[in-house]
């Protein structure tokens, strides 16, 4: 969680009985990963006899504040901190339950200076004896309220809210939102807009190659993020076979202490999911699934098989199950027509919130990486229709997927083909179509070796290839704003550029073309796929 890592921060809460800092204290611990100190321990360890009662735990604490003014809980709260760290230098939030005089919080802010938060709640003297009286109160021997209230320090504790970093009024939001206010000051969540993520989408109608890039770059990142579904499956090289993913980020095994999640618009067959799971042998402690993510069922399998042959759909349901995310809203009280990943039993170990994934990440300044699926030219919005997928795959639509806003982003990489390509069979228009023939004509790779690779991998059809498409391109680039251009299958102009390590040994044709994207453009060409090896891709970035 964000707090574990971060340096070291000590959180003091204070305020009355019943104002929320058990909670609070709960949820830090849940959220952030809080160590947490108990000045109820404290005093129990200074004066053991002390029976473990509130109004007695008040009077022991009395007497130990009399003593010293409060510098005995700095001292119990340093020699605890020194217990977590055990020699290391210690980092980390820590937080102390309940300060109770300002002799207490200056002793801590004198021992840790800046690193040192008080935050106090408060709530009305209504409330709190209405939680007071409603609260099991074991501990507290039946004790009226009213009594309590007459403890000294429990008289003089509201003062606290002169000196504190941030004052609470508890009986105004609910717990969660007395976190997000009581820890904006400790930066727990993002609150600018630091550049962290990178995204990478596909410029043309699929099948770029994207998942070659992502392995490649995927190294470089803490969080690889995929949206989408089964309908597009994306091929790194690897060996004795290559890996596919269908669900699961592309970087999954080259970045294996990257951290996976799929994000809230993903569309989700827990069957091939778990299957790649299996495969790829990932842990929950590694995965995310968002509980909104949407479920496909097989029934919706069968729907789209039988309704969309027309147009070369891969028929994985996708399509059906997003019309059911959006149409069954009033149905889903019955779970018949919405079924979400929070319904599915077998998922239940990966669920988690996308949202809070993201936060924690960016607060602690990791890189993210989100993958999009397919192509720009297969967006439901901006595609050629009726031959489009069903979401819109252009940076926005990932973006919304995931639920990243737009000024997290720092590099926006869109991977183009030489050659685009469309499944095979009635799936939209491409300008200037050729054959499998002529591209091993003009580029000396054999043809059974293009049959043979130019095959989709979630369907294994043959798929159809054109020229490229500059219109399109053009189109692409403006849908998307990006920042680099990755340019793949190189070899299909020239089998030789397959031996080229840097840009210069590419043959003359290809740089050729690579000015030409640039020119028109305006980005620069930054990474080219050569070939399908280890060895295969020339990196140019200037990041």
């Amino acid at each position: 969680m964000a707090g574990a890592g971060a340096n070291l921060r000590v959180v003091l809460l204070s305020g009355r009985i019943c104002s929320g800092k058990s909670a609070l204290v709960r949820l830090l611990k849940e959220k952030h990963g809080a160590k947490i100190i108990k000045t109820r321990e404290l005093i129990l360890k200074k004066a053991p006899k002390t029976k473990p009662e509130r109004k007695a735990l008040q009077l022991a604490g009395q007497r130990l504040d009399k003593k010293d003014g409060g510098a005995w809980v700095g001292e119990a709260l340093q020699r605890s901190i020194d217990t977590y760290a055990k020699a290391q230098t210690p980092k980390g939030l820590y937080v102390v339950d309940s300060v109770r005089i300002p002799g207490q919080i200056e002793a801590i802010r004198r021992a840790y200076g800046a690193e040192v938060h008080h935050i106090h709640l408060t709530a009305t003297d209504e409330e709190l004896r209405k939680r007071y009286e409603g609260r099991s109160r074991e501990d507290d021997e039946a004790v009226a309220y009213d009594e309590l209230k007459r403890n000294r320090t429990e008289r003089e504790i509201e003062k606290l809210a002169d000196i504190a970093d941030i004052v609470v009024s508890t009986d105004r939001c609910n717990e969660e939102a007395v976190l997000v206010r009581a820890t904006a000051l400790l930066n727990l969540y993002p609150r600018s807009n630091d550049a962290v993520v990178d995204v990478l989408i596909g410029g043309q109608f699929g099948s770029e190659g994207k998942g070659n890039i992502v392995g490649h770059i995927a190294p470089e990142y803490d969080l690889l993020v995929r949206v989408g579904g089964p309908n597009a499956g994306h091929q790194v090289y690897a060996e004795p076979k290559p890996e596919k993913y269908y669900h699961l980020p592309s970087g999954t095994q080259r970045a294996p202490n990257a951290k996976l999640l799929l994000g809230p618009g993903a569309v989700i067959y827990p069957k091939k999911l778990l299957e790649e799971i299996a495969e790829h042998k990932i842990d929950a402690a590694r995965l995310t699934i968002d509980p909104r993510a949407m479920i496909i069922t097989d029934e919706d399998r069968k729907e789209e098989e039988k309704r969309f042959g027309s147009i070369s759909s891969t028929a994985q349901g996708v399509g059906v199950a997003s019309a059911r995310k959006m149409t069954g809203r009033s149905d889903y009280k019955d779970k018949k027509t919405a079924f979400l990943a929070r319904d599915c039993d077998v998922l239940q170990p990966y669920l988690g919130s996308a949202r809070q994934i993201l936060a924690d990440a960016m607060v602690a300044g990791q890189r993210i990486l989100l993958e999009g699926t397919q192509g720009t030219g297969l967006s439901l919005h901006h595609g050629d229709y009726p031959h489009v997928t069903t979401r819109d795959t252009t940076v926005s639509g990932c973006l919304a997927d995931a639920g990243i806003a737009p000024s997290n982003v720092r590099k926006v990489i869109m991977v183009c083909r030489t050659y685009p390509i469309r499944v095979g069979g009635p799936s939209g228009p491409m300008a200037h179509e050729v054959d499998m023939a002529e591209i091993h004509r003009r580029s000396g790779i054999p043809l059974e070796e293009l049959e043979k690779t130019e095959r989709t991998t979630t369907t294994d059809r043959a798929r159809r290839i054109a020229e490229f498409d500059w219109l399109q391109f053009r189109d692409s680039v403006q849908l998307n704003g990006p920042t680099d251009i990755a340019l793949t299958f190189v070899d299909y102009f020239d089998v030789n550029n397959r031996k080229a390590f840097r840009f210069e040994q590419l043959s003359e044709d290809t740089i050729s073309f690579v000015e030409e994207i640039e020119r028109i453009s305006g980005r620069p060409v930054s990474l080219l796929s050569t070939d399908f090896n280890w060895r295969n891709v020339i990196d140019r970035r200037a990041w």
